[in-house]
């Protein structure tokens, strides 16, 4: 259960970092179940992969990411590849992330991502019918992990009014040398500048495009890192502006991350993230 130290935090700061909030065992299960899951992955199909970069977006004109709301979906790092376009790393090394539904289709995920204390925080944050919306299991790996750039997550998981809450756990320790989270406390009383929206287009695939509400790029002024080690959770307040630089360490910097939005609001139909009657949308 969150304090009342840890509520006013959120509250004032749009974040709260909880050490030793998930047992080291807990995270050392999810790396093996993780490990199994990149061991399955056929390399060959590695040259026709999805790269992943929140630089240039590239990714979200792809039909494979829309179809990863409802899959795994292995996603890559830019600098993965050769000139080529042939995998030049062990695959552990080589993934940016997997995302987006793996907590309603593996077991191992579905427990880590439904833990008691996960479901009373969010309600404790004042959600009437906590929904799980997407995960990631995201690999950060040493020396091409990827820039995330200054972003809110309420412009890829809209509602209306705004709920969406983030749970990031470190799976590995987490630092400034190997490209910890970074947020702006009390960014997130600004509203949102952007919004992405799900496309259909004539041929009936999908692309996504981003609404922009206000032109002004999100400062970095007055961000804080968010050094976590192993076990910790951060809970992100859905407009709280952050973002991590590349990790040009020697050591991987694996996370997860839980999107929890409020079943009471709404969802609108255009969100990148729409599931079929096959896979519904549930809490924990």
């Amino acid at each position: 259960m969150l304090t009342d130290e840890h509520l006013t935090q959120f509250v004032t700061d749009g974040f709260v970092v909880l050490p030793d909030a998930v047992e080291v065992d807990h995270c050392r299960q999810l790396q093996q179940r993780v490990s199994a899951i990149v061991d399955e992955y056929d390399p060959a199909m590695a040259s026709e992969a999805t790269r992943f970069s929140t630089v240039d977006q590239s990714h979200a004109t792809e039909q494979y990411f829309f179809d990863s709301a409802s899959t795994i979906g292995y996603f890559f790092e830019e600098g993965s590849f050769d000139d080529a376009g042939a995998l030049q790393r062990p695959m552990g090394e080589a993934l940016n992330k997997l995302g987006h539904a793996m907590h309603d289709l593996d077991p191992t995920f579905d427990g880590f991502s439904r833990q008691p204390w996960m479901a009373a925080a969010m309600q404790q944050v004042g959600m009437q019918d906590p929904v799980l919306l997407q995960t990631m299991y995201i690999f950060k790996p040493p020396r091409i992990g990827g820039e995330v750039t200054p972003h809110i997550d309420r412009t890829f998981l809209w509602t209306d009014p705004g709920s969406v809450v983030g749970i990031w756990v470190a799976i590995d320790d987490a630092t400034v040398d190997n490209g910890c989270l970074w947020a702006i406390p009390g960014s997130h009383r600004q509203p949102p500048r952007t919004r992405f929206r799900r496309h259909i287009n004539e041929d009936g695939t999908v692309r996504g495009e981003m609404d922009v509400l206000d032109p002004n790029p999100y400062s970095t002024d007055g961000g804080v890192p968010l050094e976590a080690k192993r076990g910790t959770a951060v809970l992100l307040h859905g407009q709280l502006v952050h973002w991590s630089h590349p990790n040009t360490s020697s050591h991987s910097r694996h996370a997860f991350t839980l999107h929890v939005i409020d079943g009471a609001t709404d969802y609108p139909a255009d969100n990148w993230i729409q599931r079929t009657e096959a896979l519904p949308l549930r809490g924990f």
